[in-house]
């Protein structure tokens, strides 16, 4: 599925479209996307649009942020720092992973052998004229 966005008002469309598309265990997103293509722009408005009332912000620092949704919790991650994919095993991805909860992760190409199975791929383009294409597929 692709999504084209010219503004960031269009944003939560794109958001409500991601949400119809996901299968009820579709539960692991990795965002791809070159630094300021708006991973966590389009994550935030994601998080607004399943009911998420806490502020939505980069992980860059704590690498994981939770936060609550009426349906159960998100974990977003920010892997752009790690320095290896042990990082992320000392900080327990795995039990995350397989929470059964969303997992909302940016730079996810730092763990490639710790990513599952089955996840969801979301690919933000910047385009010429400054809009952004969204390339959804599942794995």
């Amino acid at each position: 599925m692709e999504i084209i966005t010219a503004d960031i008002d269009q944003l939560p469309n794109a958001a409500w479209q991601l949400i119809d598309f996901l299968g009820e265990k579709d539960k692991i997103l990795l965002f791809y996307g070159e630094m300021g293509a708006g991973k966590t722009t389009f994550i935030k408005v994601f998080c607004e649009a399943l009911g998420v009332a806490d502020t939505v912000s980069s992980p860059t620092f704590s690498i994981v942020n939770e936060y609550h949704y009426p349906e159960g919790i998100i974990y977003h991650f920010d892997f752009y720092r790690l320095k290896n994919q042990t990082e992320a095993l000392d900080l327990g991805v795995e039990e995350y992973l397989y929470s059964g909860e969303y997992c909302l992760i940016e730079w996810p190409e730092q763990i490639p052998d710790l990513l599952p199975e089955n996840f969801i791929r979301i690919r933000i383009e910047v385009q010429p004229d400054r809009q952004r294409k969204l390339t959804i597929t599942k794995d």
